[in-house]
């Protein structure tokens, strides 16, 4: 009897520890994700710097950037589904093992080969990050917790985005070696996260473990909800068009247009439209799955007008409204769209649907700053600026009234 009993014990010491050892591998599993997508905006406010040590254009540093959107959609199209039969921890670790990579690359950088490597490498990191760390947040929490969970992966993905300028831009201003002890404390901080990663829980089990396996996905939508992805795609194009102008150009215009030339300052600058995203993403349980996406763009619109008016009254303070007014709207509706998303797409074509709603948003981080960019070498920053601004608005305008008559179907 007392045997029995002291087994019961022995299992229930057992179930509660694995309960624990759960508990503490979610937010372990956030601080890893975190830390991995930080290294992919570290270099924003030292692109000034790169420019003035190698005399490139800001067209050359707006095609920088954009490498990294290259290495994020070819991973997603390649590699997106692959921690479901590798792993999650091998996947994690690999991703932080390109954001390693990448962060040498910046840290021995001798021109731009290097940046371009560096930028592709962080591409990659990113790529398999976005959806091996969602998944293992998710996967991780306990019952009862999916809700805080899915909140801490986005907190995770969009703070981890913000941090990574905030970090680079205080160490830039106020520490030695402007170019080099940002990705040395950030190779500090991957290997702790490269130590958590080792102690999380497998999620996958053995039985599902098939090996990796690489082979291109391509972009595939049902035509039944082809109406819904197409205004879902559009407006997560146009926000996240707002997080690559802040993250490729920002920099330029709080220097040359703001006459602003603190790093750490535009770290902030950058740092708050990924804060209000965050926050964006974390309103929708309360303005609801059908007014988030709408609501969303009609709040995107009126950040760009800010962000517009601050490069035509040169006001710094305008300039972090329309951050902070922007990348809420972003936020709101970045997660209505892959709200409206999941719900319409049938379970079997779910994960290739979303992935290539990604691919679409990540096009729109791009591409839109490397215009941006060609523009400034005819008409100026600042015109560019406005251009952009304009153009993105006339986009989320758009989307946002046709969603007001027809909203998305909640879930």
């Amino acid at each position: 009897m007392s045997r029995t009993n002291g087994s019961a014990a022995d299992g229930s010491r057992a179930s509660g520890s694995g309960h624990r050892r759960t508990r503490l591998g979610y937010p372990a599993a956030a601080a890893v994700f975190a830390i991995g997508m930080a290294g992919t905006t570290l270099p924003t406010p030292l692109y000034g710097l790169y420019r003035e040590q190698l005399g490139f254009s800001e067209l050359m540093v707006t095609v920088v950037f954009a490498v990294y959107a290259l290495g994020v959609i070819a991973t997603l199209l390649l590699a997106g589904n692959v921690s479901d039969e590798a792993g999650r921890r091998p996947v994690l670790l690999a991703a932080l093992g390109f954001s390693a990579a990448s962060a040498l690359c910046f840290l021995f950088e001798d021109g731009l080969p290097a940046l371009f490597a560096g930028r592709l490498l962080s591409g990659f990191a990113a790529g398999l990050l976005s959806g091996a760390a969602t998944v293992t947040v998710m996967e991780l929490a306990p019952p009862g917790r999916a809700a805080r969970a899915g909140l801490a992966a986005t907190a995770a993905n969009m703070g981890g985005l913000g941090c990574g300028p905030l970090l680079s831009g205080l160490l830039a201003e106020y520490a030695p070696e402007p170019l080099r002890l940002p990705f040395v404390v950030h190779l500090a901080l991957i290997a702790a996260a490269a130590v958590l990663t080792w102690f999380l829980p497998e999620t996958v089990t053995s039985a599902r473990v098939r090996g990796l396996r690489l082979r291109p996905q391509g972009l595939a939508v049902p035509p039944a909800m082809r109406g819904v992805f197409t205004t879902s795609a559009l407006a997560a194009f146009a926000g996240f068009s707002l997080l690559g102008l802040f993250t490729a150009v920002a920099p330029a215009f709080v220097a040359e247009t703001l006459d602003v030339h603190n790093l750490a300052l535009t770290g902030l600058v950058v740092f708050s439209v990924f804060l209000a995203s965050t926050a964006g993403q974390a309103l929708m349980g309360r303005v609801g799955e059908r007014r988030a996406l709408p609501g969303g763009c009609f709040v995107l619109v009126a950040g760009l007008v800010l962000v517009g008016a601050s490069l035509l009254f040169t006001s710094l303070p305008l300039l972090i409204a329309g951050a902070l007014c922007g990348g809420l709207g972003q936020g709101l509706a970045f997660r209505g769209a892959v709200t409206a998303i999941s719900a319409a797409a049938p379970p079997e074509h779910r994960a290739a649907t979303v992935s290539a709603f990604f691919v679409i948003a990540y096009l729109g981080i791009s591409l839109p700053v490397v215009g941006v960019g060609a523009l400034t070498l005819g008409i100026g920053l600042r015109n560019a600026g406005l251009t952009f601004s304009g153009c993105v608005l006339a986009l989320a305008l758009g989307v946002g009234l046709y969603l007001a008559r027809r909203p998305p179907a909640p879930r």
